[in-house]
Parts: C-alpha cells; structure tokens; sequence
C-alpha cells in the first residue's frame, strides 16, 4: 500500500494480508474474503497482533488486485521451473466461465469486463468472464501451467487466445473444436509447430464426403480429446479446491480480480507443493 511522507506504513503489511488470505484459501478452502478474515482472527490472532477490522481488510484487498495477475504469473514460473521432469514437448489449452449471474438477468457487476456468453458444455447462458488456460502436458500429473487469462464471456475462445498461442507456435498445441482456424494452422506450420483438434466439418460439405471419412475423424478427434484431458482436469481441480466457477458474492472489478487470481494463486500455491 503507497503512503506519503507524513504517513507512516501500515502496521498490517501488503505482505501479512496476501499471505494470511492465500493461506487460508490454499489450506482451509476459506473461500470467502470474510470467512477467511475469520479464521484468521480467531485461529491464528498471535501470528497477525496487527489484523485491522474486516471493512479494511476487505478494502485493502481490492486495491491490491492488479498486483494478484503478476503473482500469478510469477508462481506459475517457479511451478514450471520445479516440474521439468515428465513434461512433455506440446502445449494444451481450454476455457472454462467465470459466472456473476446467470443469464436470464442482465448483469450489472464489472461491466468493463463482463457480458453475456453461452457455456456449450453447460448449456447456459451466463452473464461474467471467461478463464483461458494454457499448460504443458506432463505424464500422469496436472499440466504445468503457462498462461492464465481472463476475457469477456461473450469472447470467441480462439479470437481470446490467438496472439498467446502465435507466440507458442513452435510448439504442437492440442485444443478443442473451437480452435480449428487455418490461419493459426498455417502459423504453427510455418514455426514448426502443429495445431490439433477435434475434426469440425465445414458448413456446406456433402453428408457423402463427412461419412466417407467419418471412421478416421472419428477416431482421430477421441485421440485429440484424450490427449486434452488434463487441462480439463486442471480445470476441474481448480474449481473443486477454490469454487472459483462461482462469482456472484463479487460487487466490483477489483473484487472479480481478486476472486480469480487469489484462487489461481492459492491452487498454484499448493499444487507445486503437492508435487
């Protein structure tokens, strides 16, 4: 927190208030900031003699948001660095939403970011954000993260992550559906790359041709979609230790930030210590 000269720094540091919230959504899945702010209090008061009143917490918190995407980044980097071993040479991505409130009401949270998209796993429609996740494989384990991102749900998957995985085009990339574009096709050809995803059939193409090739399509999108299926995993974990899917509590910008990577940081947190 900046303080000018005439003002001393706060007695509860930047530092105690991120590491006292991360820690109890890391290890005691207090997932709401006054749940958190509770367990502190009460459970570990000796550690934080300087624990100011929840109000101020709470707001200290928000203004701290910008600085929680950059310690993603940075957690993600050391948990590369500490999972070299068993990753594999090609990269996974998938999206998952973020929901403020569900679709039949218009929403009014974080406007400069949300808006209205369509989940097709889910069959909804939802009002929020979406999350955008890119890992290397690794051999029986989660992926190791590289890149998490949020954009507006209404977002095309592909358009959100299109300049991220240029930049990754020397890699093969494994995707779903959504990612068939033959422009980034030709990108990753070009770099020595490769991008693979489940077969989409083009709008117009003869019943004849599609069931001529149906058997190797077929067998080639399961083979796709195997390959996939940790960074759905991930995804999954994700939601099953943070609730982070579940959004509508927040009432601000700064409020959304914080509940996406405070969780993103807290799993980060305790999967490299898992592995």
């Amino acid at each position: 927190m900046r303080h000018t000269k005439n003002q001393s720094p706060p007695k509860f540091t930047d530092s105690e208030l991120l590491c006292s919230y991360l820690f109890s959504l890391a290890y005691e899945r207090k997932t709401r900031v006054k749940d958190a702010y509770e367990y502190i209090k009460h459970h570990w008061a000796d550690c934080f003699p300087e624990l100011p009143s929840y109000q101020a917490y709470n707001a200290r918190l928000n203004r701290l948001a910008s600085a929680l995407p950059h310690l993603v980044a940075h957690l993600a980097a050391r948990y590369s660095f500490a999972c070299t071993k068993g990753r594999a040479s090609f990269l996974l991505t998938d999206s998952m939403p973020i929901i403020t409130c569900s679709g039949k009401r218009a929403g009014k949270v974080a406007r400069e970011l949300c808006d209205k998209g369509y989940n097709s796993t889910k069959k909804m429609h939802y009002f929020g954000v979406k999350l955008h996740g890119l890992g290397f494989s690794r051999s029986g384990a989660l992926p190791v993260i590289e890149s998490m991102q949020i954009g507006p749900a209404s977002e095309h998957d592909l358009q959100a992550q299109r300049q991220l995985l240029e930049q990754y085009a020397h890699f093969p990339i494994f995707g779903d559906k959504a990612f068939n574009d033959s422009e980034l096709e030709l990108i990753c050809q070009d770099q020595g790359g490769e991008l693979m995803c489940p077969v989409k059939y083009k709008r117009g193409q003869p019943q004849q041709d599609r069931q001529r090739h149906k058997a190797a399509d077929d067998l080639y999108s399961k083979a796709v979609s195997k390959i996939r299926q940790p960074i759905e995993s991930f995804f999954n974990w994700l939601i099953e230790h943070t609730d982070i899917q579940r959004a509508s509590q927040v009432r601000s910008l700064s409020g959304l930030i914080v509940h996406i990577f405070g969780r993103i940081a807290a799993a980060l947190i305790l999967i490299t210590q898992l592995n």
